[in-house]
């Protein structure tokens, strides 16, 4: 890499598209954004209101909350029913288990308290460690999980051989961008070889971009490129996990799963990979 000719490393971010672009920048790389997915939250969600209605009628022992964004979703459903308060009063003697810091910082805004927090990287392996841990006993307790996009199959097969009723509390969901044009060039631009690392954030990132190269085309040629010439690179062990089951190599991963640390984890894979080249 030369300023002249910097690495180009594609970012599928949304929310914060420009900071992640900023950040490929402070390695000297060169961004493609491609935004891959926009946040759909549920406000009218029949199944997240029967769940709160199940809490306040006392149908569950605990509640585990994946993500912090949808543990405010929830609170946002439960307000738009005038269900907040009697369902934050109900929390309060419920055991709550998260995922965390961030479901932990909604908490705390609303009083609540949590019983287990998994430690870093977070991902549900971590999660059923606290749980064993804490010696929380789960055989025979009906639980609420709160889903973050994608069911977690893995964590609700775990939970089940525990002896755990798992009942899913889906409270926002996934899209694709209503414009959708600069995700298919940046798969394009991959699958041509023009690419040298992609980025991913999120678990949910890889559903959006396989459903689009296969949607425009291109899939094959995209997951040769990514076997070949495109560095993968997954901001942590749960967006990992999802890139493996759809069966790609992944290069490099953050570590802390920050996205300052997924840069500059692209930035010296590449280095790496140009330096074991040269002569």
């Amino acid at each position: 890499m030369s300023e002249a000719n910097p690495f180009v490393v594609c970012t599928f971010e949304s929310r914060r598209a420009e900071e992640m672009c900023s950040l490929i920048s402070r390695q000297g790389c060169l961004p493609l954004s491609a935004p891959s997915m926009r946040e759909i939250p549920i406000e009218h969600n029949p199944e997240a209101i029967e769940i709160i209605q199940g809490f306040l009628a006392q149908k569950f022992d605990a509640i585990i909350l994946l993500t912090g964004v949808g543990t405010e979703a929830l609170f946002d459903v439960a307000r738009s029913q005038e269900l907040y308060d009697p369902l934050i009063e109900v929390l309060a003697k419920t055991p709550i288990i998260i995922r965390g810091p961030k479901p932990a910082a909604v908490l705390s805004k609303v009083g609540l308290k949590y019983v287990v927090r998994a430690p870093e990287p977070n991902t549900w392996r971590e999660l059923l460690t606290a749980i064993d841990d804490a010696k929380f006993e789960l055989n025979g307790k009906r639980v609420v999980v709160q889903e973050y996009g994608l069911p977690n199959t893995r964590l609700y097969n775990e939970l089940q051989n525990r002896g755990v009723t798992v009942t899913a509390c889906p409270v926002y969901r996934w899209a694709l961008p209503e414009n959708t044009e600069p995700l298919e060039s940046a798969i394009c631009q991959t699958a041509d070889g023009k690419v040298d690392a992609v980025l991913f954030t999120s678990a949910n990132q890889v559903s959006s971009v396989l459903t689009v190269a296969e949607r425009i085309g291109v899939l094959d040629q995209f997951r040769a490129a990514t076997s070949s010439r495109t560095l993968v690179v997954s901001i942590g062990p749960t967006c990992t996990e999802a890139l493996i089951d759809n069966g790609f190599d992944v290069h490099a991963e953050a570590s802390p799963p920050k996205m300052g640390q997924l840069a500059r984890a692209a930035a010296d894979a590449l280095k790496a990979r140009r330096d074991s080249h040269q002569p």
